[in-house]
């Protein structure tokens, strides 16, 4: 890799913080949520997570220890804005100030992600991202942390993956708020992307034009099932325009695509875009981050026989696509990791290439890419994670190939640092290369945070035995 190549990790608040009623924090969508039953596996809920809270010095030693050059990490809104309006929490901002100032003494820098799912209650109560206000609010929100972390944070990513807050959250309902309405769905789609852009001119508007802002985008590499039928080609333009097209048109071409605004004119008339909102979701971004994980693959629908839907992205009675009904998502070739989805690291290089020949110029980094499976202590003591250590091997070659290939690719962040609370699926998804004991809280290193570490410290890949 380049010289100058950034190996970092990632986390997100509600999936590790804990401390859910403490320090001045109130109630989020996910502790909504997680706290309604029948919602998350187990009944598993964010309260207690893996209480970085209270340990986040040890964690920012393991970062150290692990040699990171950056560690991507979220705050949470309603811990320092309770509410999501209003004066900040004194104790809450303090929180995060201390976290970003213990990084840069051991020489990591401060990736920021100022949401990552976890709304405010209250803001939600009020519409939610179907309402245009929450957009003004999160734009507030992040001139706010602008003005107290300043410049001593290296990167200000506004949204992760927004396709999951709009069409997880208001479409299907397998992630907070659990709303199941199509065209709240599209309205927060928008509104996403208008809080982007407002919150981007915000942070500029506090620290100069030259302050770094991005926004992370799970981008789908969408297949047809059969490369030679129109039909499944057109099954792939239109998952493409929902998944993708809906993001970086207005993202970065300033504009929604035609045929999504036709494929979806039978759900909305998307009135809510105003006049000049697409001038504010277009902003020059320093870097975009691409999170990676498997492929999906599309056919027409007949209509004919049961409908498949492997798209990796929960059960529900409700489709995350809004509007389609005429396609289909079929089942992959193996092998899978424990969510059940495919591992297909020649679709991250296809992935990143086709984003940096579309968008030339447009610097890249791959901001979460990892696998859950499912690990064991060993009777030694460690977690022999040899899964994931090919996993993230075969990946990360993945991304040297796009790098030869002519991507802009500035950085890898492997997910996750840490096992944690994986959404709907609670505490049985594991991520972390750094293992986590729920019941003591103990932190353990995986052979792959041995292998990342020789990675992140050397610039060169290691081979998936050397892990010592």
């Amino acid at each position: 890799m380049p010289v100058d190549f950034l190996w970092g990790s990632a986390t997100a608040s509600y999936q590790i913080e804990g401390a859910a009623a403490e320090g001045g924090r109130t109630p989020s969508i996910w502790d909504t949520y997680s706290r309604t039953p029948g919602r998350t596996l187990n009944g598993d809920t964010g309260d207690v997570a893996d209480d970085h809270y209270h340990r986040w010095a040890e964690d920012v030693q393991h970062i150290a220890d692990l040699g990171l050059g950056a560690y991507r990490f979220s705050i949470s809104w309603s811990r320092v804005q309770p509410g999501g309006t209003g004066p900040l929490n004194p104790e809450g901002v303090a929180f995060y100030s201390r976290l970003v100032d213990a990084l840069i003494e051991k020489g990591v820098k401060p990736v920021v992600t100022l949401y990552h799912w976890d709304l405010p209650q209250e803001l939600e109560d009020a519409g939610g991202w179907a309402n245009r206000d929450t957009a003004l609010a999160f734009a507030e929100y992040a001139r706010h942390m602008a003005r107290e972390l300043g410049d001593r944070i290296d990167t200000w990513t506004t949204l992760n993956e927004p396709w999951c807050t709009a069409y997880l959250g208001y479409g299907s309902g397998v992630h907070a708020p659990g709303r199941t309405e199509p065209a709240a769905a599209l309205a927060a789609v928008h509104h996403l992307n208008l809080a982007h852009g407002l919150a981007v001119a915000a942070i500029r508007d506090e620290l100069g034009q030259d302050a770094k802002t991005s926004v992370t985008l799970n981008l789908h590499v969408i297949r047809p099932d059969d490369p030679t039928s129109a039909d499944d080609l057109d099954a792939v333009r239109t998952i493409d325009a929902l998944a993708n097209r809906a993001f970086l048109g207005p993202m970065l071409d300033g504009t929604y695509p035609a045929d999504l605004l036709a494929d979806t004119a039978h759900v909305s008339d998307w009135s809510f875009v105003q006049d000049g909102d697409l001038e504010i979701v277009r902003q020059p971004l320093s870097v975009l981050g691409v999170n990676y994980y498997s492929t999906v693959r599309v056919r027409h629908y007949s209509g004919v026989g049961e409908r498949s839907e492997n798209d990796g992205h929960g059960a529900s009675g409700h489709s995350p696509w809004i509007g389609v009904s005429d396609v289909e998502f079929v089942q992959q070739p193996g092998p899978y990791t424990a969510m059940g989805w495919n591992i297909e690291p020649a679709g991250m290089t296809e992935l990143l290439v086709s984003v940096a020949t579309t968008y030339p110029g447009q610097p890249l980094m791959v901001t979460e890419n990892g696998a859950a499976f499912e690990d064991e202590v060993s009777p030694d003591g460690r977690v022999h994670d040899e899964r994931r250590v090919a996993y993230l091997h075969d990946h990360v070659d993945a991304v040297g190939a796009a790098v030869d290939a002519g991507a802009d690719v500035r950085g890898y962040f492997a997910w996750s640092l840490l096992d944690n609370f994986e959404w709907g699926y609670g505490y049985e998804r594991r991520f972390g290369i750094i293992r986590v004991d729920y019941d003591t809280l103990e932190r353990t290193w995986k052979d792959s945070a041995h292998w990342y570490r020789r990675l992140a410290t050397s610039n060169v890949l290691p081979g998936v035995d050397e892990v010592g």
